[in-house]
């Protein structure tokens, strides 16, 4: 089932950033997208490659930071029967999955060094080769890639490529924080707000309350657009009152006053 997301904002430079994205879209060369956690990093990898002439084809998306170290190289270049403990057969890796498409590496900067050899051959030469195979595949992908992380610094460190960083960066678009998105707050609060209190069954949208909204507004929003997402959900599912506008709004779910005391350590008799 393809997933469908609006990208929301009306902020200046919410704006300037997708217009980045969309005109490197129609170009078949690698973009990295920063920017911090919950900014919508993924949604722009979607757009990318929704308006780039690749939209037809497979949009496979990796988390590079979800699998062991170990399992890395196998996922992104596949592998042959018996490259491995517990490979009883050869398996597609998601270059080969993604062929005449785009391929979206989350976290990017958590890539292990062998695999960002491998990576840096397979961007420049548009091949791949499975573990345990000494064949190349060719590959036709387009790459998208997402880091929260300053590359530039890691690089410094010894921790990133920097041939690798040279070929990924031909554009970079950064996501300002949410923070930054001036007016984009209510807005963002609205849009899910009357999506939640659709899927809720309300008759009608109230809105929020001018003392909520105030609140809204003023938070600092570490989370992003995701957290804000969820503060919203729940404050909208919590209110018993679809006839007036929700008031309540609670960002730490976890508050409460009857948190569990924390566990207290004994002394062990006949120690020393």
């Amino acid at each position: 089932m393809e997933r469908i997301e609006q990208v929301v904002g009306q902020s200046g430079v919410f704006l300037d950033a997708l217009e980045r994205a969309s005109r490197a879209a129609a170009l078949n060369r690698p973009v990295l997208v920063i920017g911090e956690r919950g900014t919508g990093k993924e949604l722009v990898a979607e757009r990318l490659h929704r308006l780039s002439p690749r939209w037809a084809g497979p949009l496979i998306t990796m988390n590079c930071a979800a699998l062991a170290e170990t399992l890395i190289e196998a996922e992104l270049f596949g592998h042959e029967a018996g490259a491995f403990t517990g490979a009883t057969r050869a398996r597609e890796g998601r270059f080969e999955e993604a062929d005449g498409g785009t391929l979206f590496l989350d976290e990017l900067a958590t890539l292990s060094p062998g695999a960002q050899e491998r990576l840096l051959r397979a961007v420049e030469y548009g091949e791949v080769t499975r573990i345990g195979s000494n064949r190349p595949i060719r590959v036709d992908v387009r790459i998208v890639a997402a880091t929260n992380e300053h590359l530039p610094g890691l690089v410094d460190k010894g921790r990133f490529r920097a041939d690798l960083l040279d070929r990924l960066a031909f554009e970079v678009v950064t996501l300002p924080p949410l923070r930054a998105r001036d007016g984009d707050v209510a807005v963002l609060a609205d849009h899910f707000g009357r999506r939640m209190a659709s899927e809720m069954e309300w008759d009608a949208w109230p809105g929020f309350s001018a003392s909520a909204s105030a609140v809204l507004i003023d938070y600092d929003w570490p989370g992003n657009v995701r957290e804000l997402r969820n503060v919203v959900e729940r404050a909208v599912y919590r209110w018993d009152d679809p006839q007036a506008p929700v008031e309540q709004i609670e960002f730490d779910p976890f508050a409460s006053p009857w948190l569990p005391a924390k566990s207290m350590e004994f002394p062990r008799e006949g120690g020393g």
